[in-house]
């Protein structure tokens, strides 16, 4: 009796430590953040409380070094972010862009393209209001 005890008990415990299966979620509304610097771009889906859905970057999609920085590879790696995005049901978002880098218009034509719906578009870039001086000018 005890030992049939003790092998349901083991038996739980395996359920409770087997890895927890991942599962696309149903968002149709979300939001997508486009961070693009100069060195690189990185754009997140999250849903409408912010959670993340999926991401992607110049960097993950196999841009290396300066490349990473280049409107092309912004656009791979939106359209990368958009597929998986369309996977978890996302049909429109808000769109954040944050960033001076030049894969700021390419991110968000390849998701027009993918047939995302963009509601609405905001730059949330931080411009100081003449807070810190800044640092010394780069001679190149």
């Amino acid at each position: 009796m005890a030992e049939q005890e003790k092998s349901a008990e083991k038996a739980s415990d395996k359920a409770a430590t087997a890895p927890k299966k991942k599962t696309k979620r149903n968002v149709p509304v979300g939001k997508c953040y486009i961070q693009s610097s100069f060195g690189n771009t990185i754009v997140t889906f999250t849903d409408g409380t912010g959670n993340a859905l999926c991401w992607s970057s110049a960097g993950m999609q196999g841009f290396k070094g300066s490349r990473k920085g280049t409107p092309f590879a912004a656009q791979v790696a939106a359209e990368d972010a958009g597929r998986k995005a369309l996977e978890n049901g996302i049909k429109s978002v808000d769109l954040f862009i944050n960033g001076p880098g030049a894969g700021r218009e390419p991110a968000v034509r390849a998701l027009a393209n993918l047939g995302i719906r963009v509601t609405s578009l905001r730059d949330v870039t931080p411009v100081p209001h003449n807070g810190c001086r800044p640092p010394k000018r780069r001679r190149i």
